[in-house]
């Protein structure tokens, strides 16, 4: 079919390349964004006032579509927050120290428990708990303080937050922008994220092996001995006289990640686990101390809450015993859940200020949002303007007129001069994926490969659900703080008190055969 390419198309490709050079060059790719929406609108309208009036727009129009998901964020964040407060966070963790004797068996627990936590709560809160509670029992049983910064980051922020199977961010995102069903995205990404992940730990066990000593209380000296000899610290042994430089800064209002060295950490999906490990650790400081019970208690009915939810997600998925959740709705009972829970727990806090404490964690998360998810919106909206669904609310045309398809039609355009290759196609969404993760966030480049799928997809005979969750491989195991030194890796070498390049470079070949084996997979099986 023959496809008219206006001015419009030609600008609207040239801002995709240029935000794409902009990644690979580690800067911020909202200015591109922007500047790209602008021109692109103003060439189709010929109006520089229709083109100012979509820098608006598109944020607007992204805003709405993916505020479910913000909002999601800061419910469970400000649960969290409550729990926090009352020393029920790490109690629910403490348990799992008790199976950690040996460098096998904790390679296995921290694999585990920070999988489990980074999927239900994202890694955020999995690096501070893993890393205070259960990393130096790993150093003492034996695991090589490397072979524990591998497992954190492959199972936390590679893995689960990968898929984010229960909170569905990313696929939502994905989703959205493919024009296609966010559970149909998230099914197939919880596969890829598993092997990818899967294969990742297995590389790592094998060659980190070695490394592994007998158990011994001496390991935890040598440990502390050799990362002073480095000159690597933990995030939570900051002089406490003199606030840590991102403390110091994230209370002057000064983004965390100019504090800490990393230029997109602050805009990184995981990459405030940093500023959350600082707040939670100076926090402490001031707290009062834990009551005992109450913190037994939540550290119990919280994980509790959530298996029980879990069982019902697999009854309605496999079984007719209760009615299948549909579309946003396990999201949506995720809120839910972290809202009830978060009221009582800030009642066992302070019961005559309950009130108004609440709202202060609720505040606290919406805040925490922001600032995770707020760099989506305007590059989003740029991706949104090239879909047909969405341009004509940006461009201003009425809401019974049908907005132009940029990336659709040039998708259309350049298949007319090449073969059909699913194969080809699929590595080279994963590519744009890894591309765009390599500005530190994992989930801006999701409305690039996720727009790439919704027009690609139909054009090469693949389902592009199949192609939205291999895009969202690429991005988030590259920018979500696996294989970039400047993401949330961070806080995992931080707390593992290891050089984070060094982290970084170990990562790549486990991560990259992971994820070269699961595009094989889904081409082949999907």
């Amino acid at each position: 079919m023959d496809v008219h390419l206006t001015a419009a198309h030609w600008i609207y490709l040239a801002g995709i390349v240029v935000i794409l050079i902009t990644m690979a060059l580690k800067k911020n790719i909202v200015v591109p964004a922007v500047t790209a929406t602008l021109l692109t609108a103003w060439a189709f309208s010929s109006s520089v006032v229709t083109g100012l009036s979509s820098i608006f727009n598109a944020s607007l129009v992204a805003a709405k579509e993916l505020f479910n998901i913000f909002l999601i964020i800061a419910l469970v964040t400000a649960m969290l927050g409550a729990l926090r407060q009352m020393g029920a966070d790490r109690m629910m963790v403490a348990p799992f120290r008790k199976v950690m004797r040996t460098g096998t068996s904790s390679f296995i627990v921290l694999a585990i428990v920070t999988y489990i936590i980074s999927l239900f709560f994202w890694p955020t809160p999995a690096v501070p708990l893993v890393g205070a509670v259960l990393i130096p029992v790993a150093i003492r049983a034996g695991l090589s303080p490397l072979s524990v910064g591998m497992v954190v980051a492959i199972a936390g922020q590679g893995m689960a937050l990968s898929s984010d199977y229960i909170i569905k961010v990313a696929p939502g995102i994905s989703a959205k922008a493919a024009g296609v069903d966010a559970d149909a995205v998230a099914d197939k990404a919880l596969v890829l994220s598993l092997i990818v992940g899967l294969t990742a730990l297995a590389i790592t066990f094998v060659t980190q092996h070695r490394t592994w000593r007998k158990p011994s209380p001496e390991l935890l000296v040598e440990w502390e001995d050799e990362a002073d000899r480095l000159g690597v610290e933990r995030p939570e042994e900051a002089p406490k006289p003199t606030p840590a430089p991102a403390a110091a800064e994230a209370d002057r209002g000064i983004p965390v990640a100019a504090a800490v060295g990393g230029p997109r950490l602050a805009d990184s999906p995981a990459g405030l686990a940093v500023a959350t490990v600082v707040a939670s650790e100076r926090g402490s400081d001031t707290a009062a101390p834990p009551r005992m019970l109450s913190a037994k208690t939540f550290a119990v009915v919280v994980p509790l809450v959530y298996l029980v939810f879990i069982v019902y997600l697999l009854l309605g998925k496999f079984t007719t015993a209760v009615p299948p959740l549909k579309g946003g709705d396990a999201a949506a009972i995720v809120g839910g859940l972290a809202a009830l829970l978060l009221f009582a727990a800030s009642a066992t806090n302070d019961k005559r200020n309950f009130l108004e404490t609440s709202s202060r964690h609720v505040v606290d998360g919406l805040v925490f949002a922001f600032k995770a998810m707020g760099v989506v919106l305007p590059i989003a909206g740029f991706f949104f303007i090239g879909n047909g669904d969405f341009s004509a609310q940006i461009l201003g045309l009425g809401e019974d007129v049908k907005g132009p398809a940029f990336l659709f039609d040039l998708i259309t355009a350049a298949q007319s001069h090449l073969s059909p290759n699913p194969f080809v196609t699929s590595f080279a969404v994963l590519l744009v994926g890894l591309i765009a993760g390599l500005e530190g966030s994992g989930f801006s480049g999701l409305p690039l490969t996720g727009s790439l799928s919704g027009a690609l997809g139909p054009a090469v005979g693949m389902d592009p659900t199949t192609l939205a969750a291999i895009g969202q491989m690429g991005n988030i195991w590259s920018g979500g703080g696996t294989l970039v030194a400047w993401s949330s890796l961070i806080a995992v070498a931080g707390f593992a008190r290891i050089p984070v390049i060094t982290l970084a470079r170990k990562c790549f070949l486990p991560v990259m055969t992971g994820l070269v084996l699961c595009t094989l997979f889904a081409i082949f099986v999907f």
